[in-house]
């Protein structure tokens, strides 16, 4: 079960061999022999290599590193037209909604500057295998997961450089840098694009490499009792010996490796900071009613409304946000320290995306008008989403603004 070596000798021996010339390795185990091959994601030779590997006729089956979610969006761009983004809303999911749209804009940017769109070899590998009718399987685990992850293992700081590098990459249009480059070279598009929005550190490998290369490895182990014997995997060269190894050594059950690395653990410490801010709010109102009376404590109240409340309302103003949807961000800001169901920008997001539902247009032209600061305002979409972070901030701003001039009422 030991991988071939990838020694230009040992990989290049065969003369009819449809892989010669390009990385991979082979793994043989359980009676299937797996031919990994390395691509880079944005390489035309990288294309031509999966079109001759697969016209060879030399395999049973094709497996491709992506997940069902990243091949619609290669095969069908009009797909995201069918986003209920207010389900996105309730489902909490805006930030990882958002973090979709920065890849996507990242890998636009890339398609411009290099002419080549990324995963396009990947888009090649399952078409030819449609074409000659043979069994494909996507074998990556969801990108979604794969960010929840990531995010999990990240300390505060690295998840808030992870989200302004977020909304970085959807309104930039600078050229990618030649580092990025060399690591699409070395052939991972994940890697590249959370290379943009966080520090690298060994948790992000961890999620964004090493945890998809056991996970990858656990699917092909699968094909085992799917009757393939020869099976041509097409993944990024960066994947080739994390992916080998685990092919050949692993001897965890595969949907037990899986589950293991498709958890996202709840967070277990416990909400000091949600229990203290609540504690001092409320128990700066009643300090308020006892020590000053009735128009103490009421000015307090007042003033924490208005600090919070006005600045909430005002992010989602300059958002552009529906009357209602100010009044509603207005509405909620004060409330939104004490329960986290009551967060001011999902509320007043939803209502925005309620009144004025995103149309198809909207969906369509997303990719391009993330790309400029107008384009924010002018697209349905987007104009949601800059509604959820700048209420979201507003309501922050106003919550230490009016908890300050609490302690300054009460202690001045």
């Amino acid at each position: 079960m030991t991988p071939d070596s990838d020694t230009p000798d040992a990989m290049h021996d065969a003369t009819n061999d449809p892989v010669r010339g390009q990385p991979h390795r082979i793994v043989e185990r359980d009676g299937v022999r797996y031919t990994l091959l390395g691509t880079a994601h944005v390489s035309q030779a990288s294309i031509d290599a999966v079109h001759a590997a697969i016209d060879s006729g030399g395999y049973d089956a094709v497996a491709v590193e992506l997940d069902a979610g990243r091949l619609q969006s290669l095969a069908d761009p009009a797909a995201l037209a069918q986003l209920d983004i207010v389900k996105v809303l309730r489902d909490g999911k805006a930030h990882l909604f958002a973090a979709n749209l920065a890849l996507a804009a990242y890998q636009r940017r890339l398609a411009e500057q290099l002419g080549v769109e990324p995963g396009a070899e990947l888009k090649a590998a399952v078409q030819e295998a449609r074409a000659r009718n043979l069994p494909f399987h996507l074998i990556d685990r969801e990108v979604g997961l794969t960010f929840r992850r990531a995010m999990q293992k990240l300390g505060w700081w690295g998840r808030a450089k992870t989200g302004a590098g977020i909304l970085l990459a959807m309104v930039g249009d600078e050229e990618i840098g030649e580092d990025d480059i060399e690591k699409l070279k070395g052939g991972d598009v994940l890697e590249s694009s959370f290379g943009e929005f966080a520090a690298h550190s060994p948790a992000l490998y961890e999620s964004v490499i090493a945890e998809r290369d056991r996970y990858m490895a656990a699917n092909l182990r699968d094909l085992a009792g799917s009757g393939a014997r020869e099976v041509l995997a097409v993944v990024g060269a960066g994947h080739l010996p994390g992916l080998a190894r685990h092919l050949a050594e692993d001897t965890l059950a595969p949907q037990a490796v899986r589950s293991e690395l498709e958890v996202v653990e709840e967070k277990k410490s416990f909400p000091w900071f949600t229990l203290g801010l609540t504690v001092f709010v409320i128990g700066g109102f009643a300090w308020g009613f006892w020590q000053g009376g009735l128009d103490v404590g009421s000015d307090l109240i007042v003033q924490w409304v208005l600090a919070t409340g006005l600045l909430g309302a005002l992010g989602c103003a300059i958002a552009g946000g529906h009357p209602l949807s100010i009044l509603a961000a207005f509405v909620a800001s004060p409330l939104t320290p004490l329960h986290p169901a009551l967060a001011s920008g999902t509320i007043s997001a939803l209502v925005e995306a309620t009144l004025r539902k995103p149309t198809y247009a909207d969906f369509m032209a997303l990719r391009d008008d993330v790309q400029t600061v107008k384009g924010w305002w002018r697209n349905g979409v987007a104009r949601v989403l800059l509604n959820f972070f700048l209420t979201s901030l507003g309501t922050a701003i106003g919550v230490w603004t009016g908890g300050l001039r609490m302690l300054g009422r009460l202690f001045g």
